[in-house]
């Protein structure tokens, strides 16, 4: 099982928010280009996103270069609701304890 960091179950959130493409993660997540290519790369290569590239015709009219979009896998999925309740059991660790209601 890989070891997810905050930073970057921030990115499995951010697209599993919708923001597909590198620029949105990192406006989704505040993190600098570096780190965000660099787990999105780390990812892929587990199998936890999976990427492909838009076509030229969408980017050629906007004089920008192609996007590479990126979507959760199956195992991306799993592992983004494991880290979450990880992350939210340590936010508030007494949770569990509290009375409900």
């Amino acid at each position: 099982m890989q070891r997810v960091t905050l930073p970057a179950a921030s990115v499995l959130q951010a697209i599993a928010d919708g923001a597909g493409y590198g620029f949105s993660i990192m406006e989704a997540t505040d993190l600098a280009s570096g780190t965000v290519y660099q787990v999105l790369r780390r990812f892929e290569c587990s199998g936890l996103v999976s990427s492909q590239w838009e076509q030229s015709a969408e980017s050629a009219g906007t004089g920008r270069p192609r996007r590479r979009y990126y979507e959760l896998t199956q195992t991306g999925e799993e592992t983004l609701a494991r880290v979450a309740a990880r992350y939210a059991r340590r936010a508030n660790p007494f949770a569990e304890r509290l009375p409900s209601g």
